[in-house]
């Protein structure tokens, strides 16, 4: 399956007053109240974003994955960030056994909707399918009753931000013990810089946020085997996947982008207005005349093997 292009309603949000007169005022508890509302918001409008727009585009990656291990009746997997639920829906269409954990709040709960409701997995899903979803510490996964996980997936590719690789090293630790002997880990990340449209607009995130506070950096060639390395895996196999963004608009592919989380840092320091205006101007180059938005990408996984 390819990723479709997108079309959704515009949201727009509107500045606060103090934003919008350039003055600064006292903070009161009613103004504060209002600020964590609005903020609140936001993160529920971004996280709805990624599940709408942005989360399908990676598809091709999780088809590869599971075609690639087999992904059955027999499988009993473990998605560590499974944000909105999408490659959690598109094992259990295949019969496996699942469970999701992620300590995104927003996206665990679109996923609870989608697999309570038993839409958007592309293809047949049988309203029973099993799936539970873990908030926070993968250890929530453990279940004595059942046989342990023989298959793990972190679909969130790294090679996005400075440190991104330490929070899934630590997750990783904790997901290991809950496995069999010899199951699969396997592990995603984005491709050569060269092969990737959108690392160019990701740079603006980067050019946007200050070093201290990490920002973006180019995926470096050896990034999941020493994620890997780290967690005591045995690497069995690595593939290519390409993963196209496509978007019917501007408009969707800036909130797609968004959504990603990525731009969180240049957004908190500059306004989300200035962060669009920039990703708008990077996107040029990939507008095509129709106005729809085409960025060709190359992600990288790697199949690991537990002690």
């Amino acid at each position: 399956m390819t990723p479709t292009l997108v079309r959704h309603r515009s949201r727009t949000s509107s500045p606060s007053p103090a934003a919008a007169s350039g003055r600064h005022h006292a903070e009161t508890p009613e103004t504060a109240q209002n600020t964590e509302a609005a903020q609140r918001a936001e993160t529920s409008a971004r996280a709805r974003d990624w599940a709408e727009i942005q989360e399908r585009m990676l598809v091709p990656l999780y088809e590869a994955v599971y075609d690639r291990l087999e992904v059955g009746a027999t499988t009993r997997l473990l998605g560590l960030g499974c944000g909105s639920g999408l490659a959690l829906l598109m094992a259990a269409a295949r019969g496996a056994r699942v469970t999701g954990a992620d300590t995104d709040r927003e996206r665990l709960a679109l996923a609870l909707e989608r697999t309570a409701s038993g839409r958007t997995a592309p293809g047949p899903l049988p309203r029973t399918a099993g799936i539970d979803l873990v908030h926070g510490d993968v250890g929530g996964a453990a279940d004595p009753a059942r046989p342990p996980y023989n298959v793990i997936t972190a679909l969130a590719p790294l090679g996005c931000e400075a440190g991104d690789s330490e929070g899934l090293g630590t997750a990783l630790e904790a997901a290991v013990k809950l496995a069999g002997h010899g199951s699969a880990v396997v592990l995603t990340g984005w491709g050569p810089p060269e092969r990737c449209a959108t690392s160019g607009v990701l740079r603006v995130a980067g050019r946007l946020t200050p070093r201290p506070h990490g920002g973006r950096r180019p995926a470096r060639r050896d990034d999941l085997e020493d994620v890997a390395a780290g967690a005591g895996l045995r690497p069995d196999g690595s593939g290519r996947v390409a993963c196209p963004f496509g978007y019917a608009d501007m408009s969707s592919a800036v909130r797609g982008l968004v959504s990603t989380g990525l731009y969180a840092d240049a957004t908190a320091g500059n306004g989300r207005a200035r962060v669009e205006e920039e990703i708008a101007e990077a996107l040029h180059p990939y507008t095509r005349r129709d106005g729809t938005v085409w960025m060709p990408n190359v992600f990288r996984y790697l199949i690991a093997r537990t002690p």
